[in-house]
């Protein structure tokens, strides 16, 4: 399948995104049926985040999970679903309180972080491998922690995606390999052009690249308005591609785009170079995904 990528809907993430734009979706409702129409529009996969409904933050409960994973299966699309496996892992330093962290402070620990994986038990779900200056903001991800973590993912059946924000996670994330925590070919995210992880840029891509394993599968995204420039570069490198809200609020420059015009952007973007994108099923299949629980794989 090297003329098709997998593409990933990123429907909504948890930056403070909701207050700039009307399109970000909040409610588990509005996450769901905003995964369902980037299905729609073609993605392969969509990756959740559960928001509070209250307040547009970040919500950690499993109820707010549940509610959308039930949506989305219950729905006549399918669609891959991954879930962060991030969990509370904000630090925010305070020099009044320096190892206790600021207001805003919420950490998890590795099997609370796990829990909507384990019960729920999508396709997939994310795993970042390893802690980063993410604005003025700390997140924290040690690695005893992490190899908990993909020890309990590995558990329960579900194929992570090993998310690299710089470079010392890639190195990380193969030492889970050599270590036998993470089962069957690897599927690697570079997250790129977050401040203050890898740059945006080919030069950054072609360095993750060059040192992923032979056997791995790999993404690559990146922020703001480089979201479709490297989606464009990773894909004719023949790498998967992602796209959504959750990195990026704009359509063009001022314009406020719908996770499903940012897809089929990218869906024809992909397809004017004779890339196509692959269908959840033929998806399934070449990644050996776990089958969907609780709807019908259509």
């Amino acid at each position: 399948m090297k003329n098709k990528v997998l593409l990933t809907a990123a429907v909504t993430g948890a930056g403070e995104t909701t207050g700039i734009s009307q399109y970000v979706p909040v409610t588990p409702k509005e996450i769901a049926e905003s995964a369902i129409e980037s299905a729609k529009a073609g993605a392969t996969v969509a990756h959740i985040h559960a928001r509070d409904p209250k307040t547009g933050g970040i919500s950690h409960d499993i109820e707010h999970y549940r509610e959308i994973m039930d949506r989305i299966r219950d729905s006549e699309v399918d669609v891959i679903v991954n879930i962060t496996a991030g969990g509370g892992g904000d630090f925010i330093p305070n020099l009044d309180t320096p190892a206790a962290g600021g207001t805003g402070t919420f950490i998890q620990t590795p099997e609370e972080r796990h829990r909507p994986i384990g019960e729920l038990l999508p396709e997939m779900c994310t795993l970042d491998c390893g802690s980063v200056n993410f604005g003025d903001m700390i997140y924290m991800s040690p690695t005893e922690w992490l190899r908990k973590q993909a020890k309990l993912i590995q558990q329960s059946g579900v194929k992570p995606e090993l998310e690299c924000f710089d470079t010392g996670h890639l190195r990380f994330a193969k030492q889970l390999i050599d270590e036998g925590l993470i089962d069957g070919d690897p599927m690697f995210q570079f997250c790129l052009g977050i401040p203050w992880g890898a740059e945006a840029d080919a030069e950054t891509i072609m360095y993750f690249k060059n040192r992923l394993p032979e056997n791995a599968h790999w993404s690559a995204f990146g922020i703001g308005r480089m979201q479709l420039p490297i989606a464009m570069q990773t894909a004719m490198l023949g790498g998967n591609v992602r796209v959504g809200l959750e990195d990026n609020l704009y359509l063009s420059k001022g314009v406020p785009a719908t996770n499903e015009q940012l897809v089929d952007k990218a869906v024809k973007m992909l397809q004017s170079n004779g890339i196509e994108t692959m269908t959840p099923q033929e998806a399934r299949a070449y990644y050996k995904l776990r089958v969907p629980q609780g709807g019908a794989v259509r």
